[in-house]
């Protein structure tokens, strides 16, 4: 298969991106922008959130992670494109 690649730079996604909205049941929460410590950039959102079975609350916790596939090998500040 071959290599995905990105189709925004590393400064247009860390100068343009915005938050992500996310639902999840009924509850709504924002996915922040980040260039994680791998190098790649994505959103990423960490919370609590209750949800209902048989009507019953149970709270569960949210991890998310939103990665832009190719993001990992943009070149970083100063570096020159491959």
């Amino acid at each position: 298969m071959a290599k995905s690649t990105c189709s925004v730079t590393r400064q247009e996604f860390l100068d343009k991106a915005k938050p992500v909205s996310v639902t999840i049941g009924a509850n709504t929460m924002l996915a922040d922008v980040k260039e994680f410590s791998t190098g790649s950039l994505g959103w990423y959102l960490n919370g609590k959130a209750t949800l209902e079975i048989d009507g019953k609350p149970v709270q569960v916790q949210i991890g998310l992670n939103l990665t832009l596939v190719g993001s990992k090998d943009l070149p970083k500040e100063g570096q020159a494109a491959a």
